[in-house]
């Protein structure tokens, strides 16, 4: 698929300003909406919005389908009559500039809680037709989640062997015992849902796309593997038998185990990847375009032994190629779909990729210091992809400015012929923006020029600071704003 010359802004919504702790659907996203807007941008991009469990990733969610109900705006649920006032004007002092997830949860958690009794008491329509719709994907995710507190938040390899293994008669019997929180489960995601569309329908009314991410793999605690474990690499137990990961290398001398559950590439082939047509199907009803990440897993895979303690020892297995996107494409027609093909890129990645016409991504940060024949060189870069000084996974540009080693300084100043004088994450942004990408996006701290303090992620770590950094509302000034437009509109963007 052929994109027009654009940009845009990575902010995850987690990130956007406001009062309750986290970013949400609310006045703020579309405050920022707005910003976009007067910035001259086309794009805003995100990370994937299912609902987060240990560590709070946006990659590692309890649902490949589901909507993080941490994002629900508590003042539209006001309006809709499931709340009072006096239930969300309380002070909690939450801090503005990072997330405390387990302080968000317990407080948004008590505010849903008494939301769904004045839901129960009188229960719009809407809500019927909402649960029909979704039925392919939402009953075993609300008998999941309502599982997950039953059993005390264990995961679902852990529950009793009769409804870990989902034999119809234990499945019946919880879906009557859970009645309650069933319908819990599906009023929050009738809530995101129904706000999430309100939010899209104002970007596109104004000409602003989202840009969606779908991670190739999924968590093994979640509705999908616990729902459907014939897509996987399970044993007759539901165990793992290979997990996911990637070799040794110069960066990580014992390799990185992920331990996500592989696919079943076979049984995927013999159903015609209906799996995962449902899955595009459903993130583009909520984003205008995606982002697949581990483009290359589908090229091919490193496969761990799941009882292995490190990623040393495994072996490249064959992905399903071109047999997926074409069926995903029979079913849904062109796929606005950009492959982060970062990493082991063979011949046979680059020749999957340019077959469906997908944008590749460039990265300005791995551009300098070593051969101009270097992919990620500016000069190099070919009309059909995507630019980013960094990703979510990478720190900020001035954070990587601060410590890379004096020959990459070395080459960066003589290229950009640096003067000192300007931050060094606009300069990168002035060359993102000026080459011959037809898409350049990038990171709201490099916009403001944070050091790595805001980083979002440090990838191989948990906890800490990752996914926690938050935007101020009075960082996205006219100012910004007007200086945004204004090479924006000098790059021809």
């Amino acid at each position: 698929m052929k994109f027009n010359r654009s940009s845009g802004i990575l902010l995850h919504i987690s990130s956007l300003p406001g009062k309750y702790g986290i970013g949400s659907l609310g006045k703020e996203a579309f405050k920022f909406i707005d910003f976009l807007e007067s910035s001259g941008q086309k794009i805003w991009q995100i990370c994937p919005t299912g609902p987060t469990g240990y560590g709070d990733s946006p990659y590692q969610t309890f649902s490949a389908f589901a909507g993080n109900p941490l994002f629900i705006d508590l003042e539209k649920i006001l309006e809709d009559g499931f709340l009072s006032n006096s239930d969300i004007n309380i002070e909690m002092n939450f801090p503005r500039d990072k997330v405390d997830f387990g302080k968000v949860i317990e407080f948004k958690n008590k505010i849903f809680r008494k939301a769904f009794l004045n839901f129960q008491k009188n229960i719009p329509l809407d809500f019927y037709t909402f649960c029909e719709n979704e039925t392919d994907w939402l009953n075993d995710y609300a008998l999941f989640m309502s599982l997950k507190k039953y059993f005390s938040g264990k995961p679902w390899n852990e529950w009793d062997e009769d409804i870990k293994l989902r034999k119809p008669e234990s499945t019946s019997k919880y879906e009557k015992l859970q009645k309650e929180e069933i319908l819990y489960h599906k009023f929050l995601q009738y809530l995101f849902f129904k706000q999430w569309k309100e939010v899209h329908d104002y970007a596109r009314s104004i000409g602003i796309k989202i840009f969606g991410d779908i991670p190739i793999y999924i968590a093994f605690d979640s509705s999908d593997a616990w729902s459907n474990p014939e897509y996987f690499q399970f044993d007759e137990n539901k165990n793992p038998i290979q997990v996911s990961g990637c070799p040794p290398d110069d960066f990580c001398k014992l390799g990185q185990l992920w331990g996500n559950p592989l696919y079943n590439w076979q049984k995927h082939e013999q159903e015609d990847f209906v799996w995962w047509i449902k899955r595009f199907r459903k993130t583009l009803e909520i984003v205008d375009y995606v982002r697949i990440d581990h483009f290359i897993g589908f090229v091919h895979y490193y496969a761990i032994p799941a009882e292995n303690k490190t990623a040393e020892i495994g072996e490249w297995l064959p992905g399903p190629g071109k047999k997926l996107f074409e069926a995903v494409q029979n079913e849904l027609g062109d796929l606005p779909i950009i492959a982060e093909d970062l990493g082991l890129v063979t011949e046979k990645v680059v020749e999957l990729r340019e077959f469906f016409q997908f944008p590749g991504m460039r990265l300005l940060q791995f551009a300098f210091g070593g051969d101009e024949n270097n992919p990620f060189f500016p000069e190099n870069y070919p009309e059909n992809c995507v630019v980013y000084t960094g990703t979510h996974d990478n720190d900020t540009t001035e954070g990587w400015y601060q410590n890379i080693p004096d020959f990459v300084k070395d080459h960066l100043h003589r290229y950009l012929n640096y003067d000192g004088k300007e931050k060094i994450s606009w300069k990168l942004i002035e060359v993102a923006w000026k080459s011959k990408a037809d898409l350049a996006i990038i990171p709201m701290q490099d916009f403001l020029g944070l050091d790595n303090s805001a980083r979002f992620n440090s990838p191989g770590s948990v906890g800490g600071n990752n996914w926690k950094w938050r935007v101020m509302k009075e960082q996205l000034s006219d100012e910004l704003a007007n200086k945004i437009k204004k090479l924006t509109v000098e790059s021809d963007r």
